[in-house]
């Protein structure tokens, strides 16, 4: 007899409850930089993404990060270090700006939405697994 347990039941809803959170903030980060000049949008592959956190079962989801040292260029700088994510791509633009900009607002809104809909029924979805496993707890 096999142990329940939360990843059974549950399945890979909760990473990809975490991927939409994290691809939330990167859309987020492009729409804000709309308009800064040089500003190469970016994005990731989430299904990629989403299988190597099913396979991995981490709450990072498999993000690998590169730690960088920061460049102090002044005694009173402050010491620290910065990190890359290696996991996010550039987007190809369709029509890049004349500045360098590759955000497209409107399809940047269009995968926002898109996100936050996945987003609240990924949400949705755990929120009727827990109901139901609470239900089996009291042997409803």
């Amino acid at each position: 007899m096999t142990a329940i347990s939360f990843n059974n039941a549950l399945g890979n809803h909760s990473e990809a409850l975490q991927l939409r959170a994290k691809r939330a903030e990167v859309l987020a980060n492009n729409l804000a930089n709309a308009d800064t000049p040089g500003f190469k949008a970016r994005d990731f592959n989430f299904q990629a993404a989403l299988k190597e956190a099913v396979e991995q079962r981490q709450q990072d989801a498999g993000a690998v990060t590169t730690s960088l040292p920061l460049e102090q260029t002044h005694s009173g700088h402050i010491a620290g270090t910065g990190t890359i994510d290696e996991s996010l791509l550039y987007r190809n633009p369709s029509q890049p700006s004349i500045d360098g900009n590759t955000v497209d607002s409107q399809i940047e809104q269009a995968l926002y939405a898109r996100n936050s809909l996945d987003y609240n029924a990924s949400f949705e979805f755990l929120s009727s697994k827990f109901k139901g496993l609470k239900g089996a707890i009291r042997g409803e």
